[in-house]
């Protein structure tokens, strides 16, 4: 394996190793998911670790691309920031929504993760593009996240 591929690898197994932490901390309350009331729309269970496994390879790539810019380093140091801050949320909001049954407050949390996602975005578009298009199924699928975090709070 090359040096790229290695390089690669790791970024890709950062947000994996993320989500896959957040969901071994909270893999005790998941299942308290089947017992609340939840809003229309709200898809079947079996499909969110699949959606976020896609979207952490994802985010990988993405970051990977922007690590490898020939962009100044400084520009790439304060997306990279940018970007591990949001997956510093992203790991936090299952913990306070499944765990502590937070939901407002993780309501509030995912707005938050949005806008750090929004702006890491940004930020990657500036340095490539193709990053930053990597980055809309995120931000739509955390948007949706919103709604259905949003149906739960009010509902429950």
């Amino acid at each position: 394996m090359n040096n790229n591929c290695k390089i690669l690898s790791f970024f890709i197994a950062v947000p994996l190793a993320v989500g896959g932490l957040a969901a071994f901390f909270s893999r005790e309350n998941i299942g308290m998911f089947n017992l609340i009331e939840k809003p229309p729309l709200s898809p079947p269970n079996w499909l969110f670790p699949i959606v976020w496994t896609i979207l952490y390879i994802i985010m990988g790539i993405a970051s990977y691309i922007i690590f490898r810019s020939a962009q100044e380093k400084s520009t790439i140091k304060i997306a990279l920031k940018i970007y591990t801050t949001q997956l510093l949320f992203n790991f936090l909001w299952p913990i306070l929504f499944f765990n502590f049954e937070l939901y407002f407050f993780a309501f509030l949390w995912l707005i938050a993760l949005l806008a750090l996602i929004i702006l890491t975005t940004k930020l990657f578009y500036k340095t490539s593009k193709p990053a930053a298009y990597l980055m809309l199924p995120y931000i739509l699928w955390v948007f949706f996240a919103g709604y259905l975090n949003l149906g739960v709070a009010i509902l429950n």
